[in-house]
């Protein structure tokens, strides 16, 4: 089974469009988003969902007023000033503080705090015509978004597996951190997405130090590649220098957000763009062919 995950160094160089587009190439594949704190994949998909499970994955310290002696040592603990008294003396803990440590139930003399397990958001399994879609939102403030990216990633593994499809294709989240670092690791191939900007040379180089670490073999796609011409040559270069894949340049083509508005990819509203990005998507099913071979 190959798994090909579109990563950006930055958001807004259309990684979520590019995913959509391959998802309509590929006709038969399971999909993942895994761009979690901000989903949108399912904008441009007509799904429909089969399967709601909620993520916990935090908790957080409640205190027993009735047990506590407001000795005070919990705030001491405390390393993130998540602990303060309340009016009447009784630590209060503030949810959004809490990282969960579990320190001041660990000390307290009095055994007044306990954990309580806090739901951090939602994910879905659901249907499309091109194959299985696993998507998630996460709770207002809530973090962790990595391990959540890893859970929608093995379920989507595991579906696939059982329904005999041998490709998966992954919306990543942009940036380098915790996500975008669970959602490439262990993946078949890396197609990286940024546009002929100083912001978008910059955070390239970035995510492709995270894959060149990581081992993962990746191509680069520069979008918009003709508003700024002599910085795409230079992207193609450095790509080129640094031994990663020229997929392609896509040019700048208003059928993208005509497109988005639709609740269409790109693929399927036609254009420049779109066959820019046909090309493209034949260049990264060619490199997973001669991986395969």
């Amino acid at each position: 089974m190959k798994e090909v995950v579109v990563l950006s160094g930055k958001g807004g160089t259309g990684k979520t469009s590019f995913a959509a587009a391959f998802v309509s190439l590929a006709k038969r594949c399971a999909i993942t988003d895994c761009d979690v704190d901000a989903a949108d994949l399912h904008l441009l998909l007509e799904w429909e969902v089969v399967g709601t499970f909620p993520f916990v994955d935090t908790s957080v310290a409640v205190v027993d007023a009735e047990r506590c002696q407001q000795c005070g040592l919990c705030m001491d603990l405390c390393r993130f000033e998540a602990i303060t008294p309340d009016v009447r003396g009784v630590p209060m803990v503030d949810a959004f503080r809490c990282e969960g440590c579990r320190v001041c139930a660990r000390w307290c003399p009095e055994d007044a705090i306990t954990m309580q397990e806090v739901r951090s958001g939602t994910w879905f399994h659901s249907n499309t015509r091109f194959g299985p879609f696993f998507h998630a939102r996460l709770a207002v403030g809530a973090e962790n978004s990595g391990r959540l990216v890893e859970l929608l990633r093995r379920r989507a593994h595991e579906v696939a597996g059982d329904a005999g499809l041998d490709l998966i294709i992954t919306d990543g989240p942009p940036g380098v951190g915790c996500p975008a670092i669970s959602a490439v690791t262990g993946a078949s191939y890396a197609v990286l997405v940024t546009e002929p900007t100083v912001s978008g040379t910059h955070d390239l180089v970035r995510i492709a130090g995270v894959v060149r670490q990581l081992g993962i073999p990746a191509g680069v796609v520069v979008n918009q590649a003709d508003v700024n011409v002599t910085t795409a040559a230079e992207l193609e270069r450095w790509t080129a220098e640094n031994g990663l894949d020229m997929l392609g340049n896509v040019p700048y083509d208003t059928g993208f957000i005509r497109a988005q508005i639709e609740g269409k990819s790109i693929v399927a509203y036609g254009g420049n763009g779109a066959r820019a990005v046909e090309r493209v998507w034949e260049n990264v099913s060619r490199r997973l062919q001669d991986a395969s071979a």
